[in-house]
């Protein structure tokens, strides 16, 4: 699958032309690349597994008339290089959920793709239980199958020639990265975590959220059965959809245009049913 000819930069290179980022949140933990334009939802966006802020930038502006969107940013990559990677789903979790404490009384839905969606989860999961008053209005998980569903293939075991095939599988890479020792040797450290940190997650037992959880997938991603995904919906009390695109695993590069309209579909979606329930 070809990657969008705007993608900003690949993962994890340090840099970027991307100028008009602002950090914000608990040691770096968030970007936004779009300044508000109002009072509408606020949308966290959690990247894949290798993956940074940066390359979710064009989704972020495709989204930005209606939506505030934030872009998590992991440790181990672009300008966060320096800092060790974080090897545990929960880790992360925590320090997001610490570093959107400005954000605590907007409405938040969230996005994750691939090891992003149960982070999203996750922070989900702890938003409900710390903030009573103002919980997440929704959830959407894509490209991974259901939290209670173990995802572990053993790539955060492979050596780096493994880790660099699996990324050529996963055809979310440019081939100019793939074919650069001296990028890869930034870039698979922080693969290799990422994958570590999924492939260890462990969803506690029966959790689900108060809130409607969307599915997303690609209709030709080979490791996420149909089943995989429709079993998000025993992680919630409310709503589930679930969605599947054309393309593979990064059916979020190659169709993101149809991706920000379903993003943007159901995040207007939650914020009407909260508004609902609320007038109840």
């Amino acid at each position: 699958m070809t990657s969008t000819p705007h993608r900003p930069t690949p993962p994890n290179i340090p840099g970027g032309p991307v100028r008009n980022r602002r950090d914000t949140g608990q040691d770096g933990w968030i970007r936004q690349y779009h300044p508000p334009r109002g009072g509408g939802p606020v949308l966290v966006c959690c990247p894949h597994a290798g993956g940074s802020a940066v390359a979710y930038h064009s989704l972020s502006a495709a989204l930005s008339a209606t939506t505030e969107v934030l872009i998590t940013q992991y440790p181990g990559r672009q300008d966060r290089l320096l800092e060790p990677p974080v090897e545990s789903i929960a880790e992360m979790a925590d320090s997001v959920v610490a570093a959107l404490t400005p954000w605590r009384h907007r409405p938040i839905a969230l996005f994750g793709h691939s090891m992003g969606s149960v982070l999203a989860y996750e922070i989900a999961l702890r938003l409900e239980r710390l903030w009573p008053g103002n919980p997440p209005i929704g959830v959407i998980g894509s490209g991974r199958s259901a939290p209670s569903v173990r995802h572990d293939r053993g790539l955060h075991l492979l050596g780096d020639e493994g880790i660099v095939a699996t990324m050529a599988d996963l055809a979310g890479t440019p081939t100019a990265l793939l074919d650069d020792k001296d990028l890869l040797a930034v870039v698979i450290p922080a693969m290799r975590s990422d994958f570590k940190a999924a492939e260890t997650y462990q969803d506690t037992g029966g959790t689900r959220l108060d809130c409607p959880i969307s599915a997303y997938c690609g209709e030709s991603d080979v490791n996420v059965p149909a089943e995989g995904v429709l079993a998000w919906g025993e992680h919630t009390t409310a709503g589930f959809t679930s969605r599947f695109f054309p393309g593979g695993h990064f059916y979020i590069q190659s169709g993101e245009r149809e991706v920000a309209r379903a993003i943007s579909r159901d995040v207007a979606a939650f914020t009407a049913a909260r508004a609902a329930a609320r007038k109840r």
